[in-house]
């Protein structure tokens, strides 16, 4: 999470009603919407959510996408 605080991408898998899916999240929009240009993620499914950064307990803008079925990496 400190990475995606930082304008790195971080993806946080976990399971969601018995799914597999997975999170991509970032500080940094515009890295965001570049990933998923080049992957062909559907911009208008980008969410804001802000995050709270745990070194400082600060709420920050940040952005995810929820990825399922062909849009969730290979482990």
């Amino acid at each position: 999470m400190v990475f995606a605080m930082e304008g790195g991408l971080w993806l946080h898998r976990h399971v969601y009603r018995g799914q597999p899916m997975a999170h991509l999240v970032s500080t940094d929009r515009e890295r965001l919407l570049a990933y998923g240009r080049e992957v062909g993620l559907p911009r208008e499914h980008l969410q804001y959510k802000p995050l709270k950064d745990p070194r400082t307990g600060i709420r920050r803008d940040a952005w995810h996408w929820d990825l399922v079925g062909e849009f969730l990496p290979s482990r």
